[in-house]
């Protein structure tokens, strides 16, 4: 009777664990998830009830005028044009590099091998600064060329011990000894034994890589000149700014300011979900390799 007590007693306190727990990840989702539920909202909705408070949850006085604006502009196609082709070679670029200097780095036997990380690592603490890395670019001949979005920041250093922690502590040493016993070249090894088993980690830095290059405007704003080169960001950036300046321009018009900076606060929301949209249909595809690869890379055995 005793241990049966006992064995109710400890099932109760699991459940009651189990529901807590589940409590306090609802709570975070909240949190986390809610912000962008509230912009999906408030770009639907009458932006005077926006501020009144009434599209806590649900939309106010539905609207698609926002969306209208936005897709109005004739930039906004070829915005979203280059911004897949930036994000894409971008990421190709990126996780191409991280692989070439990660796989060396995890090879305990490499010369110089700590040199090279310090090297690395010294990067993240200190930089030139925007004005002599501007004059590099320009002096190397990049300006107003794409390539001046992937080069400079080639290889982003804190990805690179991701990786490199990866390598050293999934890969077993003894399927590498045993590749180049039968006569693998290390280029060889890299290719068909490293790169294969590492699909996972691989999605982890693309996903970061993607994010990076599709929400990334200041780059090109620095760098690219002409309009027809500027991604979606710096192309919803502009539209936001033009349609500020015809609201302020219009404050002299009697309801004019009005009408004008009601439909400035719908672009403003409906930029977001637009910018936001394309990651966040991507994401949930790679989600499992995602945490699979994060987790690898993050412990050091």
């Amino acid at each position: 009777m005793a241990k049966r007590k006992s064995g109710e007693l400890h099932g109760f306190s699991e459940r009651t664990s189990d529901i807590v727990l589940v409590v306090i990840c609802a709570i975070f989702l909240f949190l986390v998830a809610y912000p962008l539920f509230y912009v999906l909202v408030a770009s639907i909705s009458n932006p005077y009830d926006v501020y009144a408070g009434k599209t806590f949850l649900f939309p106010s006085g539905f609207t698609l005028d926002g969306y209208k604006a936005v897709f109005a502009d004739s930039s906004i196609l070829t915005g979203y044009i280059n911004s897949i082709k930036y994000t894409v070679i971008g990421t190709v670029f990126s996780v191409t590099m991280l692989y070439l200097t990660a796989y060396p780095l995890s090879i305990q036997e490499l010369p110089g091998r700590k040199f090279f990380s310090l090297f690395f690592i010294f990067t993240m603490y200190f930089g030139g600064g925007l004005v002599p890395t501007y004059l590099i670019v320009k002096q190397t001949g990049l300006i107003n060329n794409m390539w001046a979005l992937f080069l400079p920041g080639g290889v982003a250093v804190g990805n690179m011990i991701i990786v490199r922690n990866f390598f050293q502590n999934s890969i077993p040493k003894e399927l590498i000894e045993a590749a180049e016993i039968d006569g693998a070249s290390k280029f060889r090894i890299f290719l068909q034994v490293v790169i294969p088993l590492s699909m996972s980690m691989m999605a982890v830095m693309v996903v970061f890589s993607m994010v990076a290059y599709w929400n990334d405007w200041f780059t090109a704003l620095i760098y690219l000149t002409g309009p027809e080169k500027a991604p979606l960001p710096l192309v919803l950036r502009n539209i936001l700014i033009r349609s500020s300046a015809s609201a302020a321009q219009a404050s002299t018009i009697s309801g004019g300011y009005a009408e004008l900076n009601k439909l400035t606060e719908m672009i403003k929301f409906s930029s977001i979900i637009v910018a936001a949209a394309p990651m966040l249909i991507i994401y949930p595809f790679v989600q499992k390799y995602f945490e699979k690869g994060m987790m690898a890379g993050a412990v050091k055995g």
